[in-house]
């Protein structure tokens, strides 16, 4: 019968954190964003990963791919409309890891094994625009929020009905941490994952870039036996064919707003 007070416990957890909802809002989408960390606190996590990751991974020594990595990365950060961020791109060295990822700050890591499915430069520009988009949409600092509301709503629980029975708030911790992990943590980031392509998309036309590449890289990408074969509900990633159909539709609505009236 304690269970009803869940409700509003997880309310109050959310609640706790509205006034500052709608303070910040994605570059390009406008998309209202919850952000609770200062840029400035943002960026130094950022700087202190960044040297870490420098410190214990290998990097590269491939010119080739150096210079490719820093040549469209630089090229889409020209655009960004974001100067005053630390642009850094590095490539590690790992022929086993298909993936990239950036920093907030602007620092961008690119492994080599992400070249087994980079055709030209037009297709890396699409990886590089991807990041850089997560750089100027906040997006670190916006999973970081979302999990620190998490961490509250268990905190509230656990005082609310442990008070009682020890076991209650146990078991209503971990369903907080599940429902939380399914209802919002993993959807929110397949949305970001989505808003990235879309603003990669506005910067790689920007920097005059094909955005069909983004189409052909994806499709690079199927074939990748490493892909994860898990449901796409519970996946941080949206599968590839839901994103080639949402790039698709995003760069005609781009085309469309080019033609003249």
């Amino acid at each position: 019968m304690r269970l009803p007070w869940l409700i509003p416990i997880l309310l109050l957890s959310l609640a706790a954190f509205s006034p500052l909802a709608g303070c910040d809002s994605a570059p390009y989408t406008e998309r209202r964003q919850l952000i609770v960390i200062p840029e400035n606190q943002e960026r130094a996590m950022g700087a202190r990963a960044a040297r870490d990751i420098l410190q214990t991974e290998r990097q590269s020594r491939n010119p080739k791919l150096v210079d490719a990595v820093t040549r469209a990365g630089k090229r889409i950060a020209a655009v960004s409309g974001r100067p005053d961020l630390d642009w850094a791109f590095h490539v590690l060295e790992n022929d086993t890891v298909p993936n990239a990822f950036c920093l907030p700050g602007g620092a961008i890591f690119v492994y080599t094994g992400l070249f087994k499915y980079v055709q030209n430069e037009d297709q890396l520009a699409t990886v590089m625009a991807h990041e850089v988009a997560h750089a100027l949409a906040r997006h670190g600092a916006e999973r970081a929020t979302l999990e620190m509301a998490t961490q509250f709503g268990a905190m509230l629980l656990d005082m609310f009905l442990s008070e009682e029975d020890p076991r209650l708030g146990q078991l209503a911790s971990k369903v907080w941490g599940y429902g939380a992990s399914l209802g919002m943590m993993l959807p929110y980031s397949r949305k970001q994952e989505l808003e990235a392509d879309a603003i990669g998309l506005r910067l790689m036309r920007q920097a005059g870039y094909d955005m069909n590449a983004a189409l052909a890289f994806w499709e690079n990408m199927k074939k990748n036996p490493q892909a994860s074969r898990v449901f796409a509900f519970l996946s941080t990633h949206p599968t590839d064919d839901k994103r080639i159909e949402r790039i698709r539709e995003e760069i005609a609505r781009l085309r469309e707003d080019q033609k003249p009236s």
